[in-house]
């Protein structure tokens, strides 16, 4: 179902760097400049020995969608409330230079955003007028990116046994697109709840749930071993 909204801003005001230009020069411009340092420097990290990471660029270039980093990641100051967005007006990953200050929760969110990145590029995603499109990518990057694994929950105090990685995508998934899109709780938890069990089961381009970094290399070396099959066919 469609649902086109008259005044809509789609989450932009958390990335205020989206449409007011770039920072003044001073002492603010000297502070942004050393974030942007800092995390470009964790960028490339991130990019260079993630194996979530490597296997998103890796898939993703293989759907002849290839991640070119000065051109699809920027490093931008952001809203209190966010880490990152994906932009699909542009193609661009935001990384909010100023909420990211550790390793570990740059390379979470750059994987959260290459898996948005990915659909974007593997499917015909409707991102601002269809929400079933929006929470089906939110339900994925939750799942795969690392952002439920028991030792991220465990940080938030967040415990529970039975069906608790599903309630933890579920949560995240509904947290992030009320944060975007001017509606209900009730109306975004009906629209979760009726596209959860099918976008849960998605795993590509992982081919299972990477629980954790070993379970991530796992499947990158799958991936990596498909190519050379196929290669060789």
């Amino acid at each position: 179902m469609d649902q086109t909204k008259q005044e809509e801003d789609y989450g932009y005001d958390l990335f205020p760097e989206r449409s007011s230009g770039k920072y003044k020069k001073g002492s603010i411009g000297e502070r942004l400049f050393t974030l942007n340092h800092k995390c470009q420097a964790m960028l490339q990290f991130a990019t260079d020995t993630s194996p979530y990471a490597k296997l998103l660029l890796s898939a993703m270039k293989g759907s002849g969608c290839k991640v070119i980093k000065d051109r699809h990641f920027s490093c931008e100051d952001c809203d209190g409330t966010v880490s990152g967005g994906f932009d699909a007006a542009s193609s661009q990953i935001v990384l909010c230079q100023n909420n990211i200050h550790q390793q570990s929760h740059m390379t979470r969110v750059v994987t959260h955003e290459l898996i948005h990145a990915f659909d974007h590029c593997r499917a015909h995603v409707d991102w601002f007028n269809n929400y079933r499109h929006l929470a089906c990518s939110e339900i994925r990057a939750a799942n795969l990116s690392g952002d439920c694994t028991f030792n991220n929950e465990a940080a938030r105090f967040n415990f529970g046994l039975k069906e608790h990685h599903q309630e933890c995508v579920r949560g995240r998934a509904l947290r992030s697109i009320l944060a975007v899109r001017n509606i209900s709780r009730v109306e975004a938890e009906k629209i979760v709840d009726e596209v959860f069990d099918t976008c849960f089961h998605d795993h590509a381009p992982f081919g299972r749930v990477p629980h954790s970094k070993r379970d991530a290399r796992f499947a990158y070396r799958d991936y990596q071993n498909r190519d050379r099959y196929y290669a060789n066919l």
